[in-house]
């Protein structure tokens, strides 16, 4: 599904690089997640992954379905069907939610969305999310809670139907109950769609323990240090960052 290889890529402001020589490979169907602490690159690749032109990529490729898109714009890294929930979703101002929407899945499509299907599509799609329908004619984002911005964003990716997810910082802005329910959509839609593969980029073991990821990967100073199943995040939960190096350096040492 995606091969990232080798990735080297800096900030184009002011060259500092930010990602360096990172590799990962997600298979179809499979759910990966990635933690470590502030600072070390992981919005950072997700970003990257989308085509975010504040970043230049300076060694490595990115492939997705066999196709490298390492210097696809990022609307045609879209099209394709990668999908990016942000942390902290843009604002559209003078754009409503249906409009967005309808737009996005016309841009992809052969001929026009049927608007009476598209409108009952969007309705029972927003039930199952409890948002509130006047929602569908608000700007895009404007006036939303954290925990309606990220809603909203479950309620665009479940429309829109990408083969491949990334979620930044998912539990961002939610309370307990909307984040079970978010994650109770998205595993929803992991079952409806089995070769969808997800990437994870979370703090919390709590969220994976909803997510239930095949491989959970540790991240320092823009690269994968470490990789196992959801027990290094239960370790990492136990003892930090800092602990787990530690533990990493003796058993190195020995």
């Amino acid at each position: 599904m995606l091969e990232i290889d080798n990735l080297t890529v800096a900030i184009q402001e002011n060259e500092e690089q930010v990602l360096k020589h990172l590799s990962l490979t997600i298979k179809p169907g499979e759910v990966h997640a990635i933690m470590g602490p502030n600072g070390v690159g992981k919005s950072t690749l997700s970003k990257v992954i989308m085509g975010h032109p504040d970043y230049q990529v300076l060694e490595g490729s990115i492939r997705y379905q066999g196709q490298d898109i390492t210097s696809l714009a990022t609307d045609e890294r879209a099209r394709l069907g990668i999908f990016l929930l942000m942390q902290d979703p843009a604002v559209i101002e003078g754009v409503t939610n249906s409009e967005c929407i309808r737009t996005a899945l016309n841009e992809r499509s052969d001929k026009p969305v049927n608007l009476y299907q598209f409108i009952k599509q969007m309705n029972e799609k927003m039930d199952s999310l409890h948002m509130d329908k006047t929602m569908m004619h608000r700007f895009v984002n404007q006036g939303f809670s954290g925990g309606e911005k990220k809603k909203n964003e479950v309620l665009q990716l479940s429309m829109l139907e990408p083969d491949f997810i990334i979620l930044d910082e998912l539990d961002s802005g939610l309370d307990v109950d909307s984040l079970k329910l978010v994650c109770q959509k998205l595993q929803d839609y992991k079952q409806e769609h089995p070769n969808c593969s997800m990437l994870i980029i979370t703090h919390y073991a709590r969220v994976l323990d909803l997510l239930k990821p095949d491989y959970v990967h540790q991240m320092m100073e823009g690269a994968i240090v470490k990789t196992g199943d959801i027990t290094l995040a239960y370790d990492i939960e136990k003892t930090g960052y800092h602990g787990i190096n530690e533990i990493r350096k003796m058993m190195t040492d020995e």
